[in-house]
């Protein structure tokens, strides 16, 4: 099975674009190159016409400008691999173990993970045929229901937005570990500038810097994997000293430890073990939170048909390595009922900072701390690109208003941007409340939008199934196909819609009522409704049929590129093109 390129650009031909644009020796084939006064657009008519075709009108295009395909391979890669990594991964795991054990989390990540990677899978294989900027509103529309990408594409942004809060608001709290006499809203100040600094000017400096923090991720959980192993082996430097380690195996999964804590007094342990494996599946889910990230993006990296792909399969390993082998690793250095992962502040909460200052390591707490810090600006930088495309794709669908279309020279989407960095200012609210009090609140709300996010993405992937079938598409005809599809799809979004469900179990238990806890548990699930109820009435939409699903605008115009291929000259350029 494998993407017939010739058969495409058979597709292309009979749309209008027989002669594309050579990106190799930067000109048009043939007589089809035209000259293009488009903001952000390559001179030539493959990428008007890929404007033209989604805006509705050339003029429109011109009007309007468009995004850039300014994401080099590298980009993608890395950002697959590591971006939107933030808090949740370093400081956030740190309560399910003391809640839940180390075995629970380890169960929860692990099945999270296996969800994330179908759905992974699934998007993968639309983003792959069809990349556009935001992609996840625009593929629920086209495929499903116009209702639905209204409803996705805001939950999304609302969600991008809330997570821009909470991650610079853990940025602002990590420093506090170095010092904590400057008030937090100075820190939040320069974080909001420098995180708009990067998106606002052009797409590639916003590549540019997820390729560098998402470096300095992968370093440093290999890094830490590694020490891990040697400190689980006995190798920690306070190893010959009275209160030192030693070998620790896995001492602290043994009696006097929980390796699996009941989460709630049911009266029969054994459910209450189950209840913490199902809690800590809501607080994987916000560690897992803007991995469709890649998706999102594929609408401005350059050759999408074969570094898209590339990506995606990439996501198996940052879920092996990042979350499954990074909880395990926390679970065998640290006991679930040390002090610090519930009573510690910022950043010496964090599990990573309370294993090496348990080994003995002076030094390395701060250098910890300097990551953690570096990928909560990270995650807060990868946010605001992706709530801005998310309002972007609302633009093109003509379910937000028309100027957000309104890009730069340099192809970013200027308004969508500003209005989506705007809404960081409600960080700020950490300064007067409790900062972990409201960190709580954003965790829970983006969770649930998380999830929806995912739902939508299986469902619009079910649909496009669906329509590639009724208009005579085959896989091979495919750049990229999901594994083991429909099925994988279908048991990823039962595993989702189950979490979302019954994500504030535990408020209706005997005795655990609170209005608080319900309404952050629930209110983006009557939200999501209600954009889709909203949307559904006031514009009388339907559900798509697949024979008439739109499974081809814009497909031409990209079908009609020619982009060079990379031939390694040595061993190690082999060994970079296979990385990045």
């Amino acid at each position: 099975m494998s993407f017939d390129p010739e058969k495409n650009a058979a597709y292309a031909s009979e749309a209008g674009y027989s002669n594309g644009y050579d990106h190799q020796n930067g000109n048009g084939i043939g007589n089809g190159h035209r000259k293009s006064s488009i903001p952000g657009l390559k001179e030539n008519n493959v990428a008007v016409g890929e404007a033209a075709d989604l805006y509705g009108d050339i003029s429109d295009a011109e009007h309007y400008g468009y995004v850039a395909r300014g994401l080099k391979s590298r980009h993608i890669q890395f950002i697959a691999l590591g971006g939107t990594i933030g808090t949740g991964l370093f400081l956030g795991i740190g309560t399910a173990f003391a809640n839940y054990g180390p075995l629970s989390v380890l169960l929860g990540y692990t099945l999270t993970g296996i969800a994330i990677w179908a759905m992974m899978q699934c998007l993968g294989e639309m983003a792959a045929w069809l990349p556009l900027p935001g992609a996840i509103p625009q593929y629920c529309a086209r495929y499903v229901d116009p209702a639905m990408g209204f409803a996705v594409g805001w939950n999304n942004w609302i969600s991008a937005s809330l997570t821009l809060c909470a991650e610079i608001s853990a940025a602002a709290v990590v420093i506090g570990f170095w010092n904590d006499t400057i008030n937090q809203a100075v820190w939040i100040s320069i974080i909001l500038v420098v995180i708009l600094c990067l998106n606002i000017f052009a797409v590639s400096i916003y590549g540019e810097a997820e390729f560098i923090f998402a470096s300095v991720k992968i370093v440093t959980i290999v890094g830490l994997l590694l020490l891990a192993f040697i400190i689980d082996l006995g190798g920690s430097p306070n190893r010959g000293q009275p209160d030192g380690q030693g070998r620790l195996g896995f001492r602290y999964w043994k009696s006097p430890y929980e390796a699996m804590k009941a989460y709630h007094n049911t009266g029969n342990k054994n459910t209450g073990r189950f209840l913490g494996v199902f809690s800590t599946l809501v607080n994987a889910a916000f560690s897992y939170g803007g991995v469709e990230m890649v998706a999102v993006a594929a609408g401005e990296a350059e050759n999408p048909r074969k570094n898209i792909p590339k990506a995606v399969r990439r996501v198996f390993w940052r879920i092996l390595f990042f979350y499954v082998l990074g909880s395990l690793a926390i679970g065998v250095t640290v006991p679930a009922d040390d002090e610090r992962l519930t009573n510690g502040e910022g950043a010496r909460a964090s599990p990573w900072v309370i294993a090496v200052s348990r080994a003995g390591i002076p030094v390395l707490p701060h250098i910890i701390n300097a990551v953690i810090l570096t990928s909560a600006s990270s995650s807060g930088n990868a946010f605001l690109f992706t709530g801005s495309r998310y309002l972007f794709a609302l633009a093109q669908n003509r379910q937000a208003p028309r100027f957000l279309l309104k890009c730069t020279k340099a192809g970013v989407p200027i308004y969508c941007v500003l209005i989506t960095c705007s809404i960081g200012l409600l960080t700020y609210m950490t300064v007067a409340s409790s900062a972990s009090t409201v960190f709580g609140w954003f965790l829970t709300l983006t969770t649930i939008t998380s999830l929806f996010t995912w739902v939508s993405a299986l469902i619009a992937f079910l649909g496009f199934r669906k329509a590639c079938r009724a208009q005579g598409v085959q896989d091979s005809d495919k750049p990229f196909v999901a594994i083991w599809a429909p099925y994988t799809a279908w048991i990823a979004l039962v595993f989702f819609s189950i979490i979302i469900l019954f994500n504030g179990w535990e408020v209706f238990t005997r005795g655990s009522w609170d209005v608080e806890g319900f309404v952050t548990a629930y209110i983006m699930v009557a939200t999501y409704f209600a954009f889709y109820a909203f949307w559904r009435v006031f514009k009388r939409t339907k559900f798509v049929k697949p024979a008439e699903a739109d499974i081809w605008t814009g497909k031409a115009a990209l079908d009609a590129e020619i982009w060079p291929e990379q031939i390694p000259k040595n061993v190690m350029e082999k060994i970079w093109f296979w990385i990045a």
